[in-house]
């Protein structure tokens, strides 16, 4: 019974030896190989040896630093994203097709925006023109006086300052307003030349871009 044990316990025993690893990587230039990983080396690339076989049984990649992480998260985020502005693309082009006749009632669609974005301009213009108006007035009354060698009251120079604060401010206004409509009349003529587009390819008897060219029979 002790001599079937011998076998056994000799297996046991050399099971330790051959799970043994040797570990190299590369540190201030030199390669450097051990049979325990330091701290300092735990981050760097380095290849697993088995010390029985002495054969390559795996390969570690160095960790990434924060900027690296940091770049592969923005890039992976990126990638999301282009895939998501695709999708709602293809949803959009469905919907517009499906959705839509002609042009003119794709165009009415974007009519509350354009009355809007017109409203806004033509209220900022007349604000600006009767800001400018009264600071003109403003300013005529102080000049008199100081042509006249009277002092201009506190008050007329603070309604001056006031007025003229809200003159470039209501200039900024129409300015963004007038932004506004530009991008959206850009926008309402990206849209329409994309439905032009959709409907010519979606046409009875349309040939996708990626159709093979009709051949003619001879």
């Amino acid at each position: 019974m002790c001599v079937a044990l011998v076998p056994i316990l000799a297996t046991a025993q050399q099971k330790p030896a051959s799970a043994k690893k040797l570990y190299c990587w590369d540190q201030n230039g030199q390669r450097v190989c051990a049979d325990s990983l330091p701290p300092e080396a735990m981050a760097a690339a380095r290849e697993e040896i088995s010390l029985h076989s002495g054969m390559r049984t795996g390969e570690v990649q160095r960790a990434l630093t924060d900027e690296e992480r940091a770049a592969r998260a923005e890039e992976e985020a990126r990638r999301r994203t282009e895939a998501l502005a695709a999708e709602t693309r293809r949803r959009t082009d469905q919907a517009i097709l499906t959705t839509f006749q002609d042009e003119d009632e794709l165009r009415r669609v974007f009519t509350e925006r354009l009355t809007l974005v017109d409203n806004s301009i033509q209220t900022a213009r007349y604000n600006v023109t009767s800001l400018r108006e009264g600071l003109v007035t403003l300013l005529r009354v102080a000049g008199e006086r100081e042509l006249g060698g009277k002092p201009v009251p506190d008050k007329l120079a603070d309604d001056i300052r006031h007025r003229h604060a809200q003159l470039i401010y209501h200039q900024s206004l129409q300015r963004s307003f007038e932004r506004q409509r530009g991008a959206l009349d850009a926008e309402i003529d990206e849209i329409v030349e994309r439905f032009r587009t959709l409907k010519s390819n979606d046409a009875p008897g349309a040939r996708g871009a990626f159709d093979p060219p009709a051949v003619s029979g001879g």
